[in-house]
């Protein structure tokens, strides 16, 4: 086992995937799609900007690994979901794309060293972030819209 695979739990990141699977298994498309307020997301529009804030992290994983004083994009997710019309979309197809995003990431994730997540780069706020914690926010962070996607699920009850 490498330095990294001791340090680092990918494993936590990876389960994101399935974690989503199973918060979302039962619904219907209807359900999937249900707004709780004009202004508030669905379902299936949270698993949107997952997919996203997925793209937005990659690309930002790769700067931080490529690049001295890497400066880290940042995203406005309101007008990225509502833009893209994330709700006509398909939940399935959607969560499909985050997972096939995890699993990329994880084969690049296996192959750094202890000297790569200690990289870091500066967010949009000016804040120095490493790629260890960069992973782990991105964690915190589904964990975040799991929370959101339960509220919704109550809000149908």
């Amino acid at each position: 086992m490498s330095y990294n695979q001791q340090v680092i739990d990918l494993a936590a990141y990876t389960d994101t995937y399935r974690q989503l699977k199973e918060a979302i298994a039962g619904l219907s498309e209807e359900q999937l799609k249900y707004k709780p307020a004009p202004d508030k997301w669905s379902v299936t529009e949270v698993l949107s900007h997952l997919a996203d804030h997925s793209i937005v992290f990659s690309f930002r994983v790769r700067k931080i690994i490529s690049e001295d004083n890497a400066q880290l994009a940042a995203f406005q997710q309101d007008p990225w979901v509502s833009r893209s019309r994330a709700n006509k979309g398909s939940a399935s197809d959607i969560l499909d794309a985050f997972g096939a995003l995890l699993a990329y990431n994880k084969l690049l994730f296996q192959r750094l060293s202890a000297e790569d997540w200690a990289r870091s780069g500066a967010n949009f706020k000016g804040e120095t972030v490493t790629l260890e914690s960069s992973l782990l926010a991105f964690i915190r962070h589904v964990q975040t819209h799991l929370g959101q996607i339960e509220r919704i699920k109550s809000a149908l009850a």
